[in-house]
């Protein structure tokens, strides 16, 4: 049997070893498309996620193009508001920034971001100026230009915030732009009095350059917001002209129930009346009446700019007076030389006399200087020899006051208008030449000027063999306008003189006479300059009355004082 089986065997070794090579082809497909698989969803993976990143970089590439268009729109449209300014350059780098930074463009808001960059630059001037910090100001004159300086900047940072403040009511907006230009105005009239202290020092190009950024953005700002009032208020209509009779009064209570009373006889509360302003409440939004008895007070007196709404009355504008006499030729800067200074808006002052009594030969000594908007002086006397007025800045009126002076006495950068007084120049030191007005606008969006509107102009006494002018332009925006008014023979023929005793005068300047009357008011021999305006007309005139210069309608006449609203 043995012989038969292994045989058998022998036959069945083949069909093990096929079954064995049909095995492992079968493994080995099934590993190769395991790696195909493998490396089929490897490269899909590949894909989806390169398919991906794509999308992410497509948008993170449109983002970045979507943004880098947002700043090229932003950067164009600053770029045409900056054209708009007298420093473009300043303009475009300062704003720029900030405006790409906050992703939108909105006139009022760079608007406002222009004011903030300018009161940044102020509060680091400031620093500056402080004189405990800085020992190259040795001498007396120049610290008292630096205390001064520091005084008046900080004027000018409280006007930046003010604008900061102002609410765009399109019931209202014509106001809200008056009171923007008149603010901004101030805030640039404060940096160029404290450049103009230290005229006279060696440090004044050092000032200049510290106070060239802050002066800039200044008036950057003060463009802008006049180039978005020539948009916006032509959409809504000006202010809208006086109806009626043009003399207005409003009719109020004529008895006054003072708040205070000062008197040197020991008849009121005060016997000065620097002790009775310590007890003024600060910004008040109701009027605070002191009233001061007859008598000569020997005071420099300053109503703060914290001091609202004050009015102070007195006996007569020879009855009571309050003297004083620092000076410059003495060490004390022009703007600190003022008997009287009122700073605080809408002050007020009837039947009083402000005199400085240093004298002709003591050059600057100011009797009175007006830094208050909305501020009012009725039946005042204002007595002095150089500078006697400082109508140094905001909106102003003078009503039947009587102006003594001899050199630039009535100056300054405000607003004003002055109505019905008596102009009187006086006689001069030997040598000097009488001018009586020398306008300060160094800025031709500033919207401030001289206005001297039914006033009689003749001499206090003898000017013989003195010449005496309308007046001569401080800066190159000098805006002065005599209308309506009388002028005596005394005036010289020419009319106006130049600021350095040239024959010239900026062409920037804007001077006007119209309807004037008396020997003084003709016209023939009057100085040939561009800036001159002869043949003015009475829509021309109409800019600087009462209505439309200081817009003082209503604040005049909620003193009861009697003015003329128009020509």
């Amino acid at each position: 049997m043995a012989s038969l089986i292994n045989p058998y065997a022998k036959v069945h070794e083949p069909d093990q070893d096929i079954n064995l090579i049909a095995s492992a082809n079968r493994a080995k497909k099934r590993r190769r498309n395991i790696v195909i698989f493998t490396f089929s969803a490897i490269i899909l993976a590949c894909v989806v996620v390169a398919a991906l990143a794509g999308v992410v970089v497509s948008r993170a590439k449109n983002e970045t193009s979507r943004q880098q268009n947002e700043s090229l729109i932003i950067s164009s449209k600053i770029k045409a508001i900056c054209n708009s300014t007298l420093y473009p350059s300043s303009c475009y780098t300062s704003l720029a920034p900030l405006a790409i930074n906050s992703g939108h463009f909105n006139p009022r808001e760079i608007f406002r971001l222009s004011i903030q960059v300018a009161i940044d630059e102020l509060l680091d001037v400031s620093g500056k100026f402080n004189s405990s910090n800085n020992n190259m100001y040795n001498d007396n004159a120049t610290m008292a230009a630096v205390e001064s300086c520091l005084q008046l900047l900080s004027l000018s940072i409280d006007h930046l915030n003010s604008s900061l403040t102002v609410n765009f009511d399109l019931t209202d907006l014509v106001n809200a732009f008056d009171d923007l230009r008149t603010w901004l105005s101030m805030a640039g009239t404060y940096q160029q009095t404290c450049i103009d202290g230290f005229e006279n020092t060696p440090f004044i190009g050092t000032v200049v350059q510290a106070l060239q950024n802050s002066t800039e953005f200044t008036s950057n700002s003060l463009a802008i917001i006049t180039s978005i009032e020539g948009h916006s208020v032509s959409s809504f209509g000006r202010r809208l002209m006086s109806t009626g009779s043009s003399q207005r009064r409003e009719v109020l209570d004529k008895s006054i129930v003072p708040n205070a009373v000062v008197a040197q006889d020991g008849s009121g509360k005060y016997s000065t009346i620097n002790a009775a302003m310590k007890d003024v409440p600060n910004k008040s939004k109701t009027r605070y009446v002191i009233y001061v008895k007859k008598g000569t007070y020997v005071e420099n007196v300053i109503v703060s700019a914290t001091k609202w709404n004050v009015m102070m009355v007195g006996d007569g504008m020879d009855a009571t007076l309050v003297s004083g006499s620092l000076n410059f030729v003495d060490g004390t800067p022009t703007f600190n030389t003022a008997t009287f200074a009122a700073l605080g808006r809408g002050f007020i002052a009837r039947d009083m006399g402000f005199l400085n009594t240093a004298g002709a030969p003591k050059q600057q000594a100011v009797a009175l200087l007006s830094a208050s908007d909305n501020s009012l002086f009725h039946r005042c006397r204002i007595d002095a020899f150089q500078d006697s007025l400082y109508a140094h800045s905001n909106r102003q009126f003078y009503r039947e006051c009587n102006i003594y002076g001899t050199v630039d006495f009535i100056f300054g950068n405000s607003a004003v208008v002055l109505q019905n007084c008596q102009i009187m120049p006086r006689r001069p030191i030997r040598g000097q030449q009488n001018t009586i007005t020398a306008q300060g606008k160094n800025d031709p969006n500033q919207n401030t000027g001289i206005s001297i509107q039914n006033c009689t102009i003749s001499p206090f006494e003898s000017l013989s063999g003195v010449s005496s002018y309308l007046g001569r332009p401080w800066k190159n925006y000098s805006t002065t306008i005599y209308m309506q008014s009388a002028i005596s023979e005394f005036i010289d023929p020419k009319g106006w003189l130049s600021w350095t005793g040239s024959s010239g005068a900026p062409d920037t300047i804007f001077y006007a006479e119209y309807q004037n009357t008396g020997p003084g008011s003709v016209t023939d021999g009057r100085v040939n300059w561009k800036g001159l305006q002869l043949n003015f007309t009475s829509k021309q005139a109409g800019k600087f009355t009462v209505h439309s210069f200081i817009n003082g309608d209503k604040w005049i006449a909620a003193a009861n004082v009697t003015f003329k609203s128009t020509l």
